[in-house]
């Protein structure tokens, strides 16, 4: 054994032991930092930024990266795709986002891909 041997810093052990994941910033429509839904999560006055989609390439699992929650909260958190909503113009009410009762009877961006027109 060499006593020179330097050890793996942890920055490179984790980005080996997640080689098999794929980030992507943007996703059917969606891009880093737009503002989105999560259903079933019911926290009073918290709005979540789309941050990143994985592919885990091992299992082909995948999930959605949001951030935020409640006012200056910064708190990263992953959810299954079909429980990201886009939030358009008729999810706003006076500049806030109405989770609650507004996306009964949308798709999710996963079911419905938020693709440009034209």
């Amino acid at each position: 054994m060499s006593p020179r041997r330097k050890a793996a810093s942890a920055g490179q052990v984790a980005r080996q032991a997640s080689q098999h994941l794929e980030r992507s910033e943007a996703w059917n429509g969606l891009k880093r930092g737009d503002p989105v839904i999560v259903s079933g999560l019911a926290i009073r006055g918290a709005d979540w930024e789309f941050r990143a989609h994985v592919l885990n390439r091992n299992n082909g699992t995948e999930s959605v990266e949001v951030v935020g929650g409640r006012p200056g909260d910064h708190t990263v958190r992953s959810f299954e795709p079909r429980r990201i909503y886009a939030v358009t113009s008729k999810l706003r009410v006076g500049g806030r986002t109405k989770a609650s009762k507004a996306i009964a009877g949308e798709l999710s961006v996963a079911e419905a891909p938020r693709l440009p027109l034209g």
